[in-house]
Order: C-alpha cells, then structure tokens, then sequence
C-alpha cells in the first residue's frame, strides 16, 4: 500500500508528558523506578494505562496472565489486527524508559491518529505484557512465552519470587487476573519500539535502531551443595564450601564466554547464600548464569560446556551442584517486510539509522514465533540500562515514535 505522507508526526511533548508522569508510580531511590511486576506500584501503573487507553476510545481486554490489550477498531471487521506495545514493569533499580517507552509510543500512535482523523483498515491494538523484566518471577517474558505456547500457564502460575509468593496468588492480589484464554488473540503483525540498552546507537550517532535479529539466551540456576561450618574454627582441607565453588564457576563463566568471542556474553547477576552470616561457610548456594549468542551453535555450545565444567569444579570440591534452565529462547530473525518498513520510514523522515541486533530479551521475541514481528530503538546515554540512571532525549523519544507511527500506519492500512 502507499506509505504515509512524511509529515506525518507524533505528539513528542504528550508523549514526554505520558513518560514522566508514569515515572512518578514506584519511584526508585536514584530518580528511576521500582515498579516490579505483581506489586502494588504495579497495580497503579496499569491503572493509570487504562485510564489512558479509555480516554483514547479504546477498550480493554485482560487475559488470564494479565497482560492488557488495548483495542482501537478498523474498519475492516474481518482484518486481524496489528499489536504494539512492550512492558511497564521495571527492574529493582530500573530507569524510566526501559518498556515504558514502547507501551507509551503505542499510545501515542493512537492518540495521533485520533488528533488527525485517520482510521485504519486493521484494528491496532496496544499492548503491556505481563512479567517482562523477570526480575521478581523467572524467567522473563513471562507472559508472551505463554502467549507463544512455549510455556504453559500452569507453570506461568507456579512461579515463585525470593520470598516464596507465587505469580498466580500475586496477580490475583492485584486484581489484574483477566477471563481471555491465553494465545486466543491472532495478529497481523506485532511492533516494539525500546531503548537500545547498549551504547551502539549512541556512539554511531544514530537515531533509529532497525533491528534485524534477537540474540538467543539461557538463563541457567545453579545450586550449590556445601556444609555451613565455623569460617574461623573449621581447618581449610575439612570445609565443604559452596562459596569457593561458585566463586571458580564465575571465572569460568567468564572464561568461556571470552574463548565464544565474537558474537557471545555470559555472566552471573544474582545470588543468594544461606545462612548469608559473615562467619558461617554457606551450605547453600543460589546463582544465576545469563548467556546469549545470535549464533545457535554458539549458545547452545556455550550453555553444554558451562553446565560440564560447573559439574567438575563443585565435584573436586565434594559439593554438590545441580543446574536449571529457568529462561530460553533461540535466536529470533525478524520479519523482513517489516523490516523494511521500519528502514523505510525512517529514511522518508530523514532520521539516521542502522541496522542493528538486539542484545537483549524482549516480547517481540516470542510474538515473532506467532505472527510477523519487528523492533524499533532509540539511544539511551552511555547505553546505560537496567539502571536508575538510563537516560534518553526527548528529540530520540520522538523520532523512534515517529518511525513507529508511519510503520504502524502502513502495516494496519489507512483507510480512505
């Protein structure tokens, strides 16, 4: 179909307007968000997006992981409908930017097409899925991966955050368990506009992220076996340490990750030991092991030789180990012809841009095995993320909207 004419724009002061204002819900300690997913601050975030969405003349849907689905209908009864969105929940210490930006340029797309009478064949749907982050309940995009069928709701449900909670009991507490089957929506096609995470854009001073590929993950558990004993009664050749172990499984981490260069990164970011007293030897240790590859050979190669040397390390130690895949999915290449569209619209609109592979996980991961998919980024300063300290410009913010707009507005057909 014709593509939209260029001068076509967002409202880039609204949707600032909208980024801050969300900001403002769980507020972290260092200017960003803790708005973890299931929590209070949660609840009030979706609430806020609904309030929004309604305003917008779109109606709510919720399915049974409580992921939102704002509707705004096309004229077609029988075209299925083109999804954008991403996720509001945030990390612990998360910014403001990270998911947010892309639910919230959804909106906007639908706020602009309101402000300027434009009506689509293909109804647009905007999106806040559930449990992105992964933060609180493994593994992370949770609630696209059930969407996709690669995880069931059972086990979606049976998730349990650190302090024993399951993600069932949580999302009922908050009020956001939804009557829709899970994967009963079909799509036409699925965007999501998110902030690089990584400094490639901003060194390249470029505007616009097109991104052609998702590297691969997995996100291994480990539990260490050891014996907690007196760290000063008890001789070093008698202690069965689970600490000393895990310690040499971090360097090998980041050993094998290194001999996978290019194209590869592994390392460990969360832990818990038990008793966790500084003069107890712990007799039980919890780590998580992340590595990601766009290469599969790579990344599964990775992940065999990880969880074979992790075995000989705690063995010659006399400790036990036992290793979980809690989070996976291969390597994603995303639909050419949207693409396309993406490139294309931000060449008529004048913005910088490369191709680029996303470093990191997101729902468009899982909504690609389901329908045709794509991913627009923006900079962010320092390529900092999963930080209260993540910046973005306003001017970014609206040129990464910009080209989700007029990609949006080709793939859902303007209507004459």
């Amino acid at each position: 179909m014709t593509a939209p004419t260029d001068n076509l724009r967002i409202n880039g002061e609204r949707l600032w307007d909208s980024l801050m204002e969300m900001a403002k819900i769980g507020p972290g300690i260092a200017g960003g968000n803790n708005r973890q997913t299931l929590t209070d601050s949660d609840a009030e975030g979706r609430s806020l997006f609904q309030t929004w969405c309604e305003a917008a003349g779109m109606t709510l849907g919720v399915d049974k992981m409580g992921t939102m689905f704002a509707t705004r209908p096309g004229t077609d009864p029988n075209a299925l409908p083109v999804y954008v969105g991403s996720h509001l929940d945030t990390q612990p210490t998360g910014g403001k930017y990270d998911g947010v930006l892309g639910v919230l340029s959804a909106l906007e797309v639908v706020r602009s097409m309101n402000d300027l009478g434009i009506r689509t064949k293909h109804p647009i749907v905007v999106t806040n899925w559930t449990n992105e982050e992964g933060a609180r309940f493994a593994p992370a995009m949770l609630a696209s991966g059930v969407f996709a069928g690669a995880l069931t709701l059972d086990y979606a449900y049976e998730r349990r955050d650190p302090e024993g909670k399951t993600f069932g009991d949580e999302l009922k507490r908050i009020g956001w368990v939804g009557d829709e089957e899970v994967g009963a929506r079909k799509m036409h096609a699925y965007f999501e506009y998110h902030i690089e995470q990584g400094p490639i854009l901003e060194a390249e001073a470029k505007q616009i992220g097109v991104v052609t590929h998702c590297q691969g993950l997995w996100w291994l558990e480990v539990t260490l076996t050891g014996r907690e004993a007196h760290t000063g009664s008890t001789p070093m050749n008698l202690r069965v340490n689970a600490g000393l172990a895990m310690a040499r499984i971090l360097e090998m981490v980041q050993t094998v990750a290194m001999e996978s260069q290019p194209g590869a990164v592994g390392g460990v970011g969360q832990m818990f030991f038990t008793p966790n007293s500084r003069n107890v030897l712990p007799g039980k240790v919890v780590f998580s092991i992340d590595i990601r590859s766009p290469d599969q050979a790579k990344l599964d190669g990775m992940r065999a030789r990880i969880e074979t040397e992790a075995a000989e390390i705690a063995a010659t130690l006399g400790v036990g180990c036992s290793i979980e895949a809690v989070g996976h999915f291969d390597p994603v290449t995303f639909d050419p012809v949207l693409v396309s569209r993406v490139r294309d619209a931000a060449e008529r609109l004048g913005y910088s841009h490369m191709n680029i592979i996303s470093g990191a996980g997101h729902d468009a991961c899982w909504a690609a095995k389901v329908a045709p998919a794509t991913m627009i980024m923006c900079p962010c300063v320092g390529g900092l993320s999963h930080n209260e300290a993540e910046e973005i410009s306003p001017e970014w913010a609206a040129a990464g909207a910009d080209v989700l707009f007029h990609a949006v507005l080709e793939t859902a057909e303007i209507a004459g």
